[in-house]
């Protein structure tokens, strides 16, 4: 035909399949009754039959009694050919059904079935094959994923494919190299550390098979010291998203094998941009030597560009920071200002400047690990926020850290437009536990241990830690209640009698404040004396680093559950919740003390009126005194209560907190 797409050679190689088209065709055209309605130049049906070998009756049987006229029927070429692989020749899976031998090129032609959704895909997978038969060929259009009648000739040059296969083998090998970072002798290196690759690292955090990666082609620019000789596809940084048990998050793993994981301008591009826009947590694994030197001010320039977002994006939505390698100079700021910060012992190191730095200004000897490793940030800094099981331990490994930030991302919400999780909990909200009756001693001087009567009284026992080696006398963390997700705050009786002092107040107002962020309840557990006294404390800054938690806490609109187990002196009592800072309910335990001092040294008289809870429940800043068993149906009720409260504060830019 003049007007077909196709060359007499390709039209005899095709003639079989072309056959078996016609024969298997017969139902589905003649209830369609495409025979004559398709575009194109009319052919007689004799014409058809020479070209095809099919016996003319056949073809008469085949449009009759509808179109009686050989000529009147108007059949393209082009769907023939593009019916003849959208046949389902089995029920099964697809079956190849002929293959063609043209110029010794053998392709396998499958079938697929119209009605099928998946006809786009078997379509465009034979169209590649049949795309390397010589000359031209006709294929079908495709739009909505369904395959029409019209416009079915399409011609695709011999040259054109070989560009086509060209670039396709130029994209799989920089999608290969980018797959490799810096070379396999450097990933070979990063393993005899002790550590992953940023690739891994992904791999172990994410959920199987969910990354997309984004800017995988992405390369630095700079072309000073030969720099522009020494280019890696995807520069220092993996980014994308992925999910953490079915939950968005986005991700950053930076790669120490391409230039030590320094940032350079394009590395900064690809961190965070999506993760406020979609609304959800950035989760950000950082192995880094610093700014690369080589850009110079551009990598500055880069790292204050992820400054911004990091502030930018502060309170929207959770961001935590996986130090797992070096991350020293400018870079430690922006894991300074997420959320949370965990480290790996051993093999990261978090400071400004390193040891030899140190030395030449302050001659000061110091070891890496003393400077900036993960048990200082730990215990001292308190710049960490490390999460586990076991007390003073540092994470061993990084598959032991990235396994605690998935257990950690379970009890955040994705933003903060999203309430606090709530999932399945087969814990009864009406358990009675009879054992918080005896935890509480009766000597008013006695500890306890605080977290007893927390995984007492939270789902399944389970108690997620924040800080644990750092500001002992106050804990901080998350649990369940009913299945929903609270943070907990509480005085540690067995260090420092459970005093306030900086740390403390520092640790936990910040978390305070995180939680009124996310929209998580909390639940704070009060036996303070008051505010650590003492030379160190007052010229440190108390009356400041104090202020700060009692800012949190009655900035929070959140709901705020109260329970005094015991002591409650001072401005400590004011600070922790209370009626006074819009707590939403105050209770207390029988054994409770609610008063502006301590009774050791007060008179008999002032023993008896104040040291009991009577007193604060008379003017109402109590709401009840409850039995120590009946406290967990008590929150649980509440929390449900609270479940749509609405409380905003008055209309300005923002407080001034006193810093």
């Amino acid at each position: 035909s003049s007007r077909s797409a196709f060359s007499l050679p390709t039209l005899k190689a095709l003639t079989p399949l072309l056959q078996d088209y016609v024969r298997l065709h017969v139902n589905f055209l003649t209830t369609n009754k495409l025979g004559a309605k398709l575009a194109g130049r009319p052919h007689s049906l004799a014409v058809v039959s020479k070209l095809y070998r099919v016996e003319l009756n056949q073809l008469e049987t085949l449009f009759q009694p509808s179109y009686k006229s050989k000529k009147a029927i108007s059949y393209q070429i082009g769907y023939v050919l593009s019916s003849v692989y959208c046949t389902w020749w089995k029920q099964s899976d697809r079956h190849p059904v002929r293959t063609l031998d043209v110029q010794q090129q053998t392709t396998t032609v499958y079938f697929c079935s119209l009605s099928l959704p998946a006809v786009a895909s078997d379509m465009a997978s034979l169209l590649l094959k049949l795309s390397r038969l010589p000359n031209r060929i006709c294929v079908p259009s495709i739009r909505n994923g369904l395959m029409r009648n019209r416009n079915l000739l399409f011609y695709r040059p011999a040259s054109d494919l070989a560009h086509l296969e060209s670039v396709k083998e130029k994209i799989d090998t920089k999608r290969n190299n980018a797959l490799l970072g810096g070379g396999q002798n450097r990933i070979d290196a990063q393993h005899k550390k002790g550590k992953l690759t940023a690739r891994e690292r992904l791999s172990l955090l994410l959920d199987e098979g969910s990354f997309i990666e984004y800017d995988m082609f992405s390369e630095h620019g700079c072309t000073d010291f030969n720099m522009d000789q020494k280019k890696f596809t995807g520069d220092s940084v993996v980014t994308g998203q992925g999910r953490i048990n079915g939950r968005v998050v986005f991700v950053f793993s930076q790669d120490f094998t391409v230039f030590g994981g320094s940032l350079s301008a394009v590395h900064a591009r690809k961190i965070m941009d999506k993760a406020a826009t979609i609304g959800a947590p950035v989760i950000g694994l950082n192995d880094s030597g610093g700014a690369r030197i080589q850009e110079g001010v551009e990598s500055l320039a880069g790292y204050a560009d992820i400054f911004l977002r990091n502030v930018l994006t502060s309170g929207v939505v959770p961001q935590i920071s996986v130090i797992m390698g070096p991350c020293a100079g400018g870079a430690v700021y922006s894991p300074a200002l997420t959320d949370f910060i965990f480290m790996v012992k051993n093999t990261s190191h978090l400071f400004i400047t390193g040891p030899d730095v140190v030395k030449s200004v302050t001659n000061e000897v110091v070891t890496q690990e003393e400077l900036g490793g993960s048990k200082t940030h730990t215990t001292l800094s308190g710049i960490k926020h490390r999460v586990d099981g076991v007390a003073h331990n540092a994470y061993e490994n990084d598959v032991d850290a990235l396994a605690r930030v998935r257990e950690l991302i379970n009890y955040l919400p994705l933003s903060n437009k999203d309430p606090a999780p709530i999932i399945k909990s087969d814990d009864p909200a009406d358990r009675v536990v009879p054992v918080l009756d005896t935890i509480v001693p009766a000597e008013s001087n006695k500890p306890y241990n605080i977290i007893d009567i927390v995984e007492a009284i939270v789902d399944h026992g389970d108690f997620f830690e924040i800080m644990p080696d750092y500001a002992k006398n106050i804990v901080v963390g998350f649990a369940r209640m009913r299945g929903r997700t609270v943070g907990i705050v509480g005085n540690q009786p067995l260090v420092a009698s459970g005093c306030l002092d900086i740390n403390s107040s520092v640790k936990g107002a910040r978390f305070v404040r995180f939680c009124d962020c996310f929209n998580i309840p909390i639940v704070t557990f009060v036996d303070v004396p008051g505010f650590l006294p003492g030379t160190a404390q007052e010229y440190g800054g108390i009356i400041r680093h104090g202020a700060k938690l009692l800012y949190a806490y009655a900035e929070a609109t959140v709901p705020k559950i109260t329970i005094i187990t015991r002591k409650a002196y001072g401005g400590a009592y004011d600070v922790m919740s209370s009626k006074h800072l819009r707590g939403d309910t105050n209770y207390a335990w029988p054994t409770s003390e609610i008063a502006v001092m301590g009774a050791k040294n007060a008179e008999q008289e002032y023993i008896d009126k104040f040291s009991n809870p009577f007193p604060a429940a008379k003017l109402g800043f109590i709401d009840d005194i409850i039995e120590p068993r009946t406290t967990r149906h008590r929150i649980c009720h509440d929390l449900d209560m609270l479940a749509t409260k609405e409380l905003s504060n008055p209309r300005k830019k923002h407080g001034n907190i006193p810093l």
